[in-house]
């Protein structure tokens, strides 16, 4: 595939209202807008920043739900050179004060209510100094780096927060021509993101992008899905993580579709919502798909509409896989602005490729070391990804490159798998998910997929817990289906059809999904269920 032209977000922007102007965009709630319009009122926000004293290479977070306000923000900043931060709407206080400063951010953008939350409150949590501060301008010792909060909605009466509507009656007063040729400054080299990870073990790393490789990587990746100008598509991904940014957001405006956002889930009202605005494309987390298919309404409801996505159970049959574990997976990261391998997902693969996560995406190469002597390894041999290229961040903020790239430019991602012969990559784990057992080792998926083929098992999670003669054991939590019962025994029989004895767990824990431990992006945080299983064990 051949990398297409260089570009910036002004450019990607300029090609969409020529192509798509007055196609609905993205929906959120009663409010739609169109491509013409998102372009309108984001180069009207974009004049009031530059009056406001924005310049290129300011930091601006953006801290919104997924929608219209989310997209103008985000491209206003972006056509004046600023590099925005997404902020994650799900972070406590002291995430939100972390990363902010972290991120340098000097501008927020900001709803003031969230989910019902005041944001506001939560950040005057965080710096009490704030609810004393005369605005606009900020002088905060906590926060050295902010100069302005701006703010769309209730601010509640509070003077250290701009009103978003005093903001853009600046723009008038600097000309349209000015941003224009602020717009003409900007390189496809600049950096466009910050882009911040969940941070489930230690705090959150920022992994700088720039405008060019963006743009590349959402049009490379939109050439392995089948995703047109007629689509609406349904994605509650958030924007603030690059699967949502990437695979969601870009990837529906690189193709002129209309992308259709909620701000919280709910079966009902989401089967409601796919139903009026006749998805045609679905995705989301694993759960959501269960949690609408079991909805008392889901059977009144018409989703003849929807012709592909993720959420296996809300497709019609004629369009649903047989074997999700058919359909090629794709492995990504924030690094990587998300994946750095992929294949077409909507075709079956043959056997031998069960579970397999596609081939590199063109432009990016990887290379599989021994984790421990680095010695780089040939196909076949497990050992740690290693992934340079395009979309490769240009590095993490704060954090000098020899500390975080190879002497060769790779990244060691610190995921764990090989690949084959054909150049399609097998993931196992992380490497430090891998679990060694009297001198094997053990990958916890392949576990943990045998375990949920059981017709009683809902969902299932294996970690290593130590143990003194065979350094560790597999254990298992497992999350039963309703009603369902469990016998133990009978389980480790039906497991020995398809797993050697070593892979077998040796502690079996029946959990209630409440009771275990995710991190805010829905991903089980296996170091803390070690911790937990641990526990259970000596109390056994």
């Amino acid at each position: 595939m051949a990398m297409p032209r260089p570009a910036t977000i002004p450019d990607f922007l300029t090609a969409l209202v020529r192509d798509h102007g007055t196609r609905p965009m993205i929906l959120l709630g009663e409010r739609r807008i169109d491509y013409a319009e998102a372009e309108a009122a984001s180069a009207e926000l974009a004049r009031g920043l530059l009056a406001s004293g924005m310049t290129k290479g300011t930091r601006v977070g953006v801290m919104f739900p997924n929608g219209p306000d989310w997209v103008v923000a985000w491209l206003a900043a972006s056509r004046v050179g600023a590099v925005v931060v997404p902020i994650n709407t799900f972070y406590t206080p002291r995430e939100l004060g972390y990363v902010l400063r972290h991120a340098d951010v000097h501008t927020l953008l900001t709803a003031s209510h969230i989910l019902g939350q005041d944001r506001l409150e939560r950040l005057e949590s965080f710096v009490p100094s704030l609810i004393e501060a005369k605005g606009p301008e900020l002088f905060l010792p906590e926060l050295p780096c902010l100069r302005r909060v701006v703010v769309w909605g209730d601010r509640g009466g509070r003077a250290w927060a701009e009103d978003v509507a005093v903001l853009t009656a600046r723009a008038p007063s600097v000309e349209a021509e000015l941003l224009v040729a602020v717009e003409a400054e900007i390189s496809p080299a600049d950096a466009a993101l910050v882009i911040y990870s969940s941070g489930s073990t230690a705090d959150p790393k920022g992994a700088i992008h720039g405008h060019g490789p963006l743009v590349h990587h959402v049009v490379n990746l939109n050439g392995f899905r089948d995703v047109t100008s007629d689509d609406r598509i349904y994605s509650p991904m958030p924007f603030f993580w690059v699967g949502g940014l990437v695979f969601a957001l870009l990837s529906s405006m690189e193709r002129g579709a209309f992308l259709i956002c909620e701000e919280r889930f709910e079966p009902g009202a989401t089967l409601a919502l796919l139903e009026r605005e006749r998805a045609t494309i679905v995705s989301g987390w694993p759960h959501y798909s269960k949690a609408t298919l079991e909805h008392p309404s889901f059977a009144e409801r018409d989703l003849s509409s929807i012709r592909s996505g993720n959420l296996y159970d809300v497709l019609p049959e004629a369009v649903r896989p047989k074997d999700p574990e058919l359909r090629s997976n794709s492995l990504g990261m924030t690094e990587t602005l998300g994946p750095h391998t992929i294949d077409r997902m909507d075709i079956d693969l043959p056997e031998r490729l069960r579970g397999s996560f596609g081939h590199a995406v063109p432009g990016v190469e990887h290379r599989i070391v021994d984790p421990e002597r680095g010695a780089v390894l040939p196909a076949g041999e497990r050992g740690e990804i290693c992934v340079r290229g395009y979309s490769l961040m240009q590095g993490l903020h704060k954090v000098l490159p020899e500390d975080t790239f190879d002497a060769d430019g790779f990244y060691h991602t610190g995921d764990a798998g090989y690949f084959d012969a054909d150049g399609v990559l097998f993931f196992e784990a992380r490497l430090g998910d891998l679990i060694k057992t009297a001198g094997a080792n053990v990958s916890p998926r392949e576990v943990e997929v045998e375990l949920e083929a059981l017709d009683e098992v809902s969902s299932a999670y294996v970690v290593g817990l130590a143990d003194p003669t065979r350094g560790q054991n597999v254990a298992a939590a497992l999350v039963l289906r309703p009603d369902a019962g469990f016998d133990e025994a009978a389980c480790r029989q039906r497991l020995r059809a398809s797993l050697s004895a070593y892979k077998l767990p040796r502690h079996v824990f029946v959990c209630e999904k409440a009771e275990l431990p995710f991190t805010d992006s829905g991903k089980i945080d296996k170091r803390r269920l070690a911790t937990l299983l641990e526990e259970r064990t000596r109390d056994a």
